[in-house]
């Protein structure tokens, strides 16, 4: 049998010397640097969007190994995302709203994490304003799914899960780049893989994460085309 060996992909930020200074920025959420210094497990599992399990004071990722362990994300355990996934118009032409990440420059759904004591509804709107500069709050969403996130910064014992929503607005409206955005722009959108090629052609990349809620839009009605 193999040994299991996962790397430590915690960041200066979050390591003992690095805490005290990343919680007030609002970086971290936990203060502990050891998931079994966590005291709350039952009421964090109890509110997740995704089931799992603790044991021996350490929280099991829902996927399954990683081949990472520490944290690269706000708390151990959980942490919930809200994306937005912004439409307009029908097939043939519909297009989709994205934003150049910051961290790594692919174009992404506008999005991010629920802040302590909000709601996933009132952080979609919130992201979706600070990285785009679009006030949908007169826009009633469709959940489309609560999920896990095959992100990056997944561990075995911290994770991404998010409520993703579809928003659809009657045409496009003027976008500006925010916070954690390079760029915002509309996308052409008939399925994801024409997205794909589009920003191929523009020698850009789709952020990967991303894919798999992107196809949980469903495919436009050609008779619904003008």
């Amino acid at each position: 049998m193999t040994d299991y060996t996962p790397a430590d992909i915690t960041p200066a930020e979050l390591q003992p010397a690095g805490i005290a200074a990343s919680i007030p920025e609002g970086w971290a959420i936990d203060q502990a640097t050891d998931p079994a210094q966590i005291t709350d497990w039952d009421d964090r599992q109890a509110v997740a969007l995704i089931p799992f399990e603790v044991i021996g004071g350490y929280p099991r990722n829902p996927a399954g190994r990683t081949g990472k362990i520490g944290r690269n994300l706000r708390k151990w355990g959980e942490n919930q995302a809200a994306d937005p996934i912004v439409v307009t118009g029908t097939a043939p032409g519909r297009r989709v709203l994205l934003i150049r990440r910051d961290d790594c420059g692919h174009w992404a759904i506008p999005g991010g994490m629920v802040d302590p004591g909000e709601t996933a509804p009132a952080a979609l709107i919130r992201e979706l304003r600070e990285e785009t500069g679009v006030d949908l709050h007169d826009v009633e969403p469709v959940v489309l799914t609560r999920t896990y996130v095959d992100d990056p910064r997944n561990t075995d014992w911290a994770w991404i899960t998010s409520t993703v929503a579809l928003f659809q607005v009657p045409t496009p409206v003027d976008v500006a780049a925010g916070s954690d955005a390079l760029d915002a722009r509309w996308w052409p959108f008939d399925g994801i893989d024409q997205l794909r090629a589009a920003i191929h052609e523009a020698d850009d990349q789709l952020y990967a994460p991303h894919e798999a809620l992107l196809m949980q839009v469903p495919a436009p009605d050609p008779l619904s085309a003008p």
